[in-house]
């Protein structure tokens, strides 16, 4: 957004953790316990494993075929919906307790973010009262 920008603005999807960002105006008041409530690291992580992962599939699955990654045209090689599907099978079992993990800590960043909003909040009208009281 531009910087002079009062709005919040939603961002195209991150690179790396997929997820559309929505860039929200930042007060230049704004405090570090604000600053925390935007995360996105997890799903960074491990979007960035996931492509890699696939590549490394599809490169080993091509070359057992006798196959170039890319084929004569440039196009880049495919596999099948099937073969994918072993992928991805293989992936969601290998990262299962990662995942399990994942929904715990969703709970627990959900009650942390519920309660940081909630100190933003507090804070915000204590600067407001304490501002209107300031100018009456």
């Amino acid at each position: 957004p531009p910087a002079h920008s009062r709005n919040d603005w939603i961002g195209p999807p991150d690179k790396h953790s997929n997820l559309r960002p929505i860039i929200f105006y930042v007060s230049p008041e704004e405090s570090p316990l604000e600053r925390r409530l935007r995360d996105q690291r997890f799903w960074a992580r491990h979007n960035r494993t996931f492509c890699q992962e696939k590549e490394e599939f599809i490169y080993s699955r091509l070359k057992a075929k006798g196959l170039e990654v890319r084929d004569k045209t440039g196009q880049k090689a495919t596999l099948n919906a099937e073969e994918m599907a072993d992928f991805y099978k293989d992936f969601l079992s290998k990262n299962f307790r990662k995942h399990m993990q994942y929904n715990r800590d969703w709970y627990k960043r959900n009650f942390t973010i519920t309660f940081l909003m909630g100190q933003v909040a507090l804070v915000r009208a204590l600067r407001w009262l304490r501002w209107k009281k300031k100018n009456i």
